[in-house]
């Protein structure tokens, strides 16, 4: 092994110059060091970048973009266009159910377009990162102190320490996987493993109904598998709008998905070219595959915390303040490693902010609004409350509901099922959630999220013009639906 205090040569060039106003003098190689290329740490590091500070990232060679990037969000919707348009499951309503672009539909199918979409992605990355001339340093990370970290480069195994007046932990999380499972990477999988299987399993065992877990499950359904769902709670995906849910999972039996609710895994066998999955209940699943999709595990078990000063908790989760500070005030962390609501776009703006408060420049706080989606087959989105929460919270709210069939471009676009919900205060007429289920749910449900955060009522939205024929028309609906409840229970009222 070789252990350098220096940077590589390829990054000293960055170091051999004056600092700017506001900079950190030399006795650190970098003002800003940020752990990890995924949605935050990279938009943290160019954030501090575009601030004009001296910014490295530590990132492995193969791993540019983070598991986002290279096994997570972008393979996964990518996969899910994939099925979609391969499959032609949005167009059997109007050409019949036997209606399929290709027959026979293969894993190298698939593979082709993930893998274009992902070398495309990192490509933006890396320019991304060139551009704002942050220094990448190919390795994995370790704190020595507080200050400093040791790369260890994967290729060369070659030590290099880097020191920074300021760290930004944006390691991530990878799947969390149980002891008593033994996962073999072909058989027995996670959700990291499932855009490398070799061939598409007839059937196929999720365990685990949360949004990767369906997300998963209604792709591989849609391709013609056998799923079966596990889940030890009563319901799937709590956190939704139970009318939503139910939508849901009434296409998803339509697609032949089986859920097994209340249920716990107490074994999973492999037997000859599949596994047996042994409920606790005494029920056993055979399988070509078993997918675990068990929650995430943050990924800070190699970062020698301790070093720092620091600590995670059993879920390698890191706590910060409002500014994403660790209870080290220079040491920050975004992203999934900090836990809940861990998505890639809130991922962004922690990162961005962080970046910002780290340079000392100010910046607004994260909007507490922001939207939900899951990129299931068909897909949900929404922001805001559900009735629920509003329920449990004593807040009287009306519903005004628009449904795609009744829209023309709904019957366009072959879409009968899919609905938009608001949620809506009769007091004010302020939307207190918008929920759409359907074609195109997490694009239309921004438009909901813009009126909410601008604190406008459904009249706007009832006195708007939209484009005819779009689905966007279908807040319009809504909103006439609200008013015209409102004023039903008002005429009754006088």
């Amino acid at each position: 092994m070789v252990t350098s205090r220096l940077p590589p040569a390829e990054v000293r060039g960055k170091l051999d110059h004056s600092p700017e106003a506001g900079q950190t003098e030399a006795m650190y190689d970098f003002d800003v060091l940020v752990l990890g290329t995924g949605p935050g740490g990279q938009k943290a590091a160019i954030a501090a970048a575009k601030l004009g500070r001296r910014v490295a990232v530590v990132e492995r060679r193969n791993m540019i973009g983070g598991v986002c990037i290279n096994t997570g969000t972008i393979p996964s919707k990518t996969l899910r266009e994939a099925v979609l348009y391969l499959t032609g499951l949005n167009q059997r309503e109007l050409y019949g159910q036997s209606y399929r672009v290709k027959e026979e539909i293969t894993v190298a199918d698939l593979a082709a377009r993930t893998q274009h979409v992902v070398g495309r992605e990192i490509d933006v990355v890396r320019s991304q990162l060139s551009r704002n001339h942050v220094a990448v340093l190919s390795g994995t990370g370790r704190f020595t102190d507080p200050h400093t970290v040791e790369v260890t480069d994967d290729a060369t195994e070659r030590r290099t320490r880097v020191s920074a007046e300021k760290i930004i932990i944006a390691t991530g999380t990878r799947p969390a996987r149980p002891d008593t499972v033994e996962f073999d990477e072909r058989t027995i999988i996670d959700s990291d493993g499932i855009i490398s299987l070799d061939r598409l399993p007839q059937t196929m065992v999720v365990v685990g109904a949360g949004v990767i877990g369906i997300e998963y499950a209604s792709m591989f359904a849609a391709l013609g598998t056998k799923v079966t769902v596990v889940e030890r709670r009563d319901r799937m995906l709590e956190f939704c709008d139970l009318e939503i849910i139910e939508a849901l999972k009434y296409h998803l039996r339509d697609l032949a998905v089986t859920f097994r609710f209340g249920e716990s895994v107490a074994a999973v066998e492999r037997r000859g070219g599949g596994a047996m999955t042994i409920l606790e209940s005494g029920k056993k699943i055979p399988a070509d595959t078993v997918m675990y999709s068990a929650g995430r595990q943050g990924a800070t078990d190699q970062l020698d915390l301790d070093h720092a000063g620091l600590e995670a908790d059993p879920r390698g989760r890191i706590a910060v303040d409002e500014y994403f500070r660790t209870a080290v005030p220079h040491i920050y962390a975004v992203g999934d490693v900090i836990g809940f609501p861990a998505l890639a776009a809130t991922s962004m703006e922690q990162g961005r902010l962080a970046g910002h408060h780290a340079c000392g420049e100010p910046a607004r706080e994260m909007q507490q609004l922001q939207p939900i989606g899951i990129y299931t087959v068909p897909e949900i989105s929404f922001v805001g409350r559900t009735e629920d929460q509003l329920t449990a919270e004593r807040i009287p709210f009306e519903v005004g509901i628009s449904r795609y069939r009744e829209l023309a471009r709904g019957q366009i676009i072959g879409d009968s099922y899919g609905m938009l919900k608001l949620l809506v205060s009769p007091e004010d007429r302020r939307l207190l959630g918008v929920h759409v289920f359907g074609t195109g749910a997490t694009e239309l449900v921004h438009i909901g999220q813009t009126v909410m955060g601008c604190g406008g009522t459904i009249d706007y939205l009832v006195d708007a013009v939209f484009n005819y024929p779009t689905l966007a028309e279908s807040y319009k609906v809504a909103a006439l639906d609200t008013m015209n409840k409102m004023r039903e229970i008002a005429r009754l009222s006088d």
